[in-house]
């Protein structure tokens, strides 16, 4: 199965970019920005780009009402969608035949954390599991590799792997008289 890039093979359209930023190495860096606004209750709006945005919001038992998956669960959306379009890349740059791929993502939490109520568990997951299943007619060696390499060059594994450092400013808005009055 070649897998596609806007009509391109993925093969294709890395090569290009690594060849522009070996060119300009200035190409390599940038940032990537998203925007999340509290719209009330425990549910948020996450916007990326120009896409819809993304409802997020917290199950019942943590006093929200359901409308789309939690924080955590979007984590682990984004590992395992990463580790499987990473997967999808490397098999056709390394010429490996697959037919299909399925990964499975589980984090496993421990409450009293999150809730304050034992200050030696951490809020966040306790550990992660990710199971991938892939169709195809390579040895399984190979693919082995293929998984290894993936784990390696995946950049949302890496930063759970990894910590990166994060910078977290204030800036305070004061409602309007007008507003307060009503």
């Amino acid at each position: 199965m070649a897998v596609r890039v806007n009509g391109s093979h993925v093969r294709e359209a890395l090569s290009n970019l690594a060849a522009a930023i070996q060119a300009n190495p200035r190409l390599a860096s940038g940032t990537t920005s998203v925007r999340v606004e509290w719209t009330g209750g425990t549910q948020v709006l996450g916007r990326v780009r120009q896409f819809e945005p993304i409802v997020i919001d917290e199950p019942p038992a943590f006093g929200g009402t359901d409308r789309g998956p939690n924080p955590a669960e979007l984590l682990l959306v984004a590992l395992g969608a990463c580790q499987e379009l990473t997967l999808l890349a490397l098999a056709e740059q390394l010429g490996i035949e697959v037919e299909a791929i399925d990964v499975e993502v589980r984090g496993a939490l421990d409450l009293r954390g999150f809730l304050a109520l034992d200050p030696s568990v951490r809020p966040g997951f306790q550990r992660v599991e990710i199971d991938v299943h892939i169709t195809s007619p390579e040895p399984e060696e190979r693919l082995r590799e293929l998984l290894a390499r993936a784990e390696r060059l995946c950049p949302v594994s890496d930063m759970l792997r990894h910590p990166v450092p994060i910078e977290t400013t204030l800036e305070v808005s004061r409602p309007s008289l007008a507003a307060s009055r009503r």
